[in-house]
């Protein structure tokens, strides 16, 4: 028998200030992934005091394999957000009650059959993305232990977009930073106390992700009680409608690791002391720019209701609101990167190439992530305005026409900092030409409502 409805009766975020439920959602948002971005830079710290360019570079490559695992739960996660998010603005209750649980099994059941084929092709993915080897060999074990719990850090994805779909950001937060709080205790305890090395810090994080499933299961079925007995027919029509989602939206999440992959490959030949570079960096860009990356997460449950409520005012000054908070947070992030890049270097006892090519990084390429994270931001619009095939064709755009020419002619004409310059090159372009074709989706959903009325 289905429970009752959830406590929260209302949806949110069809009244009030839009850019003040931009602001609120991402800043909680921003305070769970600031966490997990930290402890996920602390980690990586912990390792570099082993003192072993190895070490450092075998994160560099088995981060390009982990974000592709990632991206496909945060797809997941965006199809849970884009079909649950406008049946609380329709205040449809039952139907968000069915599609949580249902969004639940097809996210466990497509994770479980990933980790699989992943774990099995590590070494083959690694040779390919040119580790070699003691490099490889630490990369190889890092990931075969924390491959298998895939499926965990999804279902905890899903659980927390749910909570963002209800409006409560304050639970939504708890999933991460629960999670980065025990991964914080238990990094030093396996690296250092227990001698276990990189082994150790992936063991620390396969337990976090228990941690953050066990906060998501918490706000969605024991506070909100958003769940309902399971049915097989209603399973396979929603299973059905996730897919039409999640599939465009895996698709377009891929694309970023594919060419986070590239630029790891450029990055190859000229040694494991670049793709160290490369490897603090991808730690560093999550941690600076954790609003955008929140932001991300936040809009879609706000276009998502005033979607389901018919309130396309609303949804196009909620992409406005959300695109001069992009900016405004990238100038921070710039500024502060700039000024404390030789301090950066430093931690993380860096010198020569591997510290040049971060200095470069934070100097001169920052800026320009602005216009990636409003292609971010103009992805998530998408997804939930029905069309997640846009977002996949305009990602797919930059991680091939955006990033192969302008990664390959940068590491041609000025070798490791050329890759940073032209990946980030490649990003302005396709940020600007995502966010005009947003505008013009809204403005011809909005003329086709007039003309129906």
């Amino acid at each position: 028998m289905a429970q009752a409805g959830p406590p929260l009766k209302t949806a949110k975020f069809v009244t009030g200030s839009t850019m003040r439920h931009v602001i609120v959602m991402t800043a909680s948002s921003t305070a769970g992934l600031i966490a997990i971005f930290i402890v996920d830079l602390i980690n990586l710290y912990f390792l570099s005091l082993l003192n072993q360019i190895e070490i450092t570079a075998a994160i560099g490559y088995a981060g390009s394999i982990l974000f592709f695992t990632i991206s496909i739960g945060i797809g997941l996660s965006i199809a849970a957000a884009a079909l649950i998010a406008p049946a609380i603005g329709r205040l449809d209750w039952p139907s968000a009650e069915r599609l949580t649980v249902n969004v639940a099994i097809f996210t466990a059941a497509a994770t479980a059959i990933l980790s699989a084929v992943v774990w099995i092709f590590t070494p083959d993915l690694l040779t390919a993305f040119g580790a070699t080897g003691r490099t490889h060999e630490l990369a190889r074990n890092y990931l075969w232990i924390i491959i298998p719990s895939t499926p965990l850090l999804a279902l905890g994805m899903c659980g927390a977009a749910v909570l963002r779909s209800l409006g409560d950001a304050r639970r939504s937060m708890y999933v991460t930073l629960f999670g980065a709080i025990a991964a914080a205790i238990l990094d030093p305890l396996f690296i250092f106390a227990l001698d276990l090395g990189i082994e150790g810090a992936a063991i620390a994080s396969v337990l976090a992700r228990f941690v953050i499933l066990g906060a998501a299961v918490y706000g969605v079925v024991f506070v909100h009680r958003l769940v309902t007995s399971f049915k097989v027919t209603q399973f396979r029509t929603d299973m059905s409608a996730t897919a039409s989602i999640a599939i465009p939206a895996i698709l377009t999440n891929v694309a970023t690791p594919v060419a986070n992959a590239y630029v790891t490959f450029a990055m190859a030949p000229f040694g494991d002391g670049a793709v160290a570079a490369w490897a603090i960096i991808g730690r560093v860009l999550p941690v600076a720019f954790a609003g955008v990356f929140a932001l991300t997460g936040a809009i879609g449950p706000i276009i998502g209701q005033n979607l389901g409520a018919g309130s396309l005012p609303r949804v196009r000054q909620a992409l406005t609101d959300a695109l001069i908070f992009t900016f405004f947070y990238s100038l921070v992030a710039w500024a502060a990167l700039a000024l404390f890049h030789e301090e950066l270097s430093a931690l993380f006892n860096t010198n020569g190439e591997t510290a040049e090519i971060i200095r470069f990084f934070c100097v001169w390429a920052t800026p320009l992530f602005a216009f990636l994270g409003a292609q971010f931001v103009a992805n998530a619009a998408f997804n939930n305005l029905g069309r997640p095939q846009f977002s996949t064709l305009l990602n797919w755009g930059r991680a091939t026409l955006g990033t192969v020419p302008f990664v390959t002619f940068g590491a041609m004409q000025f070798g490791a900092p050329g890759v940073i310059a032209g990946n980030m090159a490649g990003g302005l372009i396709f940020g600007v030409l995502s966010i005009a074709l947003c505008y013009g989706y809204i403005s011809k959903i909005a003329k086709i409502k007039v003309a129906q009325s």
